[in-house]
Order: structure tokens, then sequence, then C-alpha cells
């Protein structure tokens, strides 16, 4: 016999992310960042594995980290874009005095050539609540 749940008992049940899921952001609040980096050739896999890594753990353990997708261009491996969205300034400042931010943070300051933080406005804010619910 297949055990039945409550609406309440799944809300209980859930992770911080997929309650903070139900919350609706205010998309003027939001930090949208694009980190432009170059990490040295040397360096790459090692770095890959770190940025994927704190990405995750990341969005995972953190409710106001909405997004943090790490990538690379397809013509030069050792250029790296990570696209950050946070709930708002101080999930920002969550997630940098985090331990595993911390941690990828210092780990990897060796392999970085070149770092950019670009703060970016959103051109259609109010899509902003919509972009991550699909």
């Amino acid at each position: 016999m297949a055990m039945m749940t409550s609406c309440n008992d799944k809300k209980t049940a859930g992770s911080a992310i997929q309650q903070e899921e139900l919350k609706v952001y205010d998309p003027q609040k939001m930090l949208v960042r694009l980190s432009v980096i170059e990490v040295y050739p040397e360096y790459l896999d090692e770095y890959l594995a770190a940025a994927a890594t704190v990405g995750g753990e990341s969005v995972k353990k953190e409710p106001g980290v909405i997004c943090i997708y790490p990538s690379h261009l397809k013509s030069d491996k050792c250029q790296i874009r990570i696209l950050e969205i946070y709930r708002d300034q101080e999930a920002y400042q969550s997630h940098i005095a985090s331990e595993h931010f911390q941690t990828y943070k210092q780990g990897t300051l060796h392999m970085v050539k070149n770092l950019e933080l670009i703060d970016m406005n959103p051109l259609d804010p109010e899509a902003m609540q919509y972009i991550f619910r699909k």
C-alpha cells in the first residue's frame, strides 16, 4: 500500500532550496554578476573541477544562491565565464563567507591569470522570477 503524504509533509521534509523556490524574489534586489576568468593552461583541469564543485555546492546549500553557472569558451577552455545570480547583496556576502567558497577561492588563487567581476542589470527584471522555474 502506498503511503500518503500531505502537502505540509512535503514542505517540511524538503530541503531549504525546495522551500526557497516557493518564494518570489524582488528582481530589483537581485545581484547578477558575470565573472570573467582566465586560468593558466597547466591548471585548467584542476580549476574546472573546483569551479564545478563550488558552483554545485553553493546552489544546493545556500538558499540565496539562485545560480552559479560556470562555463568556458568553446574556442579557449582557459577562458572561464561564470554567471552568478544571488537573491540580494546579503546572500552574496553569505556566499563569499561560506566554507566551500573560501576553500575554492584560496585553493585556486594561483591558477587564475586574470579575474574581472562584472555586475549586470537585467534588461527585463520581472522575467527573472521565471528563468529557473521551467
